[in-house]
This record gives C-alpha cells, sequence and structure tokens, in this order.
C-alpha cells in the first residue's frame, strides 16, 4: 500500500497518567525519557508503532508516511486541507507535520527517512 499508517499518538493533559492508564489496561510497554513527556509504545513488531504523550489538550491522531512531506502539504491545500503544524524535524529521530482535512479532522504526515542527527 502507498503511503501506509505508520504511527499512532494518544496526547492528554497529564502524560504519565495517560501513559500508566494505557500500560495497565491493555499491557502496553511504554519507555519514555525522563526529559519528555511522551513515551513510544514498544509493539514487538505487531501493529503499528506509536506514543502516548503530554500536551495541553486531548487528541489522538495517526501518521501517513510519505516521500516528500512538504509535497504532499501542497497536494493537501490544493484538495481544500489545512496546514496545521508545519514541516517540523527533530533531528536523529523525525520529520513531521499536521494538516486537517476539509472536514476538519487532524493528521500526521511522516517523512519514509529519518533525518540524520
Amino acid at each position: 500500500m502507498p503511503n501506509p499508517v505508520v504511527h499512532f499518538e494518544i496526547i492528554g493533559t497529564d502524560g504519565a497518567a495517560l501513559r500508566d492508564f494505557y500500560a495497565s489496561t491493555f499491557g502496553w510497554q511504554i519507555q519514555a525519557p525522563p526529559d519528555m513527556d511522551y513515551g513510544l509504545v514498544e509493539n514487538n513488531g505487531e501493529g503499528i508503532n506509536g506514543g502516548v504523550g503530554g500536551a495541553e489538550a486531548a487528541s489522538a491522531m495517526f501518521y501517513i508516511q510519505v516521500d516528500d512531506p512538504q509535497a504532499y502539504l501542497d497536494k493537501i491545500a490544493q484538495a481544500g486541507g489545512k496546514t496545521v503544524t508545519p514541516l517540523t524535524t527533530i533531528p536523529g529521530m523525525v520529520t513531521f507535520a499536521h494538516f486537517s482535512d476539509p472536514q476538519g479532522n487532524v493528521v500526521g504526515l511522516v517523512a519514509a527517512e529519518t533525518p540524520p542527527a
């Protein structure tokens, strides 16, 4: 399938409590670095990768992997969507962006390649 869904995020105002909820309810192993209010779900090769973290508002999102996120943001704008978070790179980790579709759903894009550290 071209441009697969490769990552999900579950975000809430208390990231630690949310990670505890998903870990205890579903048995997920979630690794959160001490300096981030965000943890990666260890999927052991089953399902898609994901993360659980904290922010000002609750949300759930999925990420579509693409070869050129900016080109897709341009296509999205032409099709009636809007950029919510412009292209952002975290060196050595990820390049991502968020957009809203014409109905207001917010979805993420993630680059297929990891940016250099």
